[in-house]
């Protein structure tokens, strides 16, 4: 879900994705209703990442990621939210 993260940003949000590596349950904030269990990182500007960590597998599935935008349908958590009502919560899940 990067593609449409512009540049200089794209590189600054996979740098922050591949920093998820090193301690992700540390980093971002864990998230509330109706995104229990995700957790978001600051990853550029406006720019956010939502995750998931699977301890049983010392797994981080990176859910989305792009831009906050407060009210807007397009916004990174309302996207988030569709795809959690669609029954999408990772790949691996």
């Amino acid at each position: 879900m990067t593609a449409a993260i512009t540049e200089p940003y794209k590189s600054t949000v996979l740098k922050r994705i591949e920093g998820l590596k090193e301690n992700p349950e540390t980093q971002g904030k864990a998230l509330t209703r109706p995104f229990r269990g995700l957790r978001s990182i600051h990853a550029a500007g406006r720019y956010r990442v939502i995750y998931k960590v699977k301890r049983s597998e010392v797994q981080v599935i990176v859910l989305a990621s792009g831009l906050r935008k407060a009210g807007d349908k397009n916004d990174i958590y309302e996207l988030t939210k569709k795809l959690i009502n669609q029954g999408f919560t990772a790949p691996y899940a």
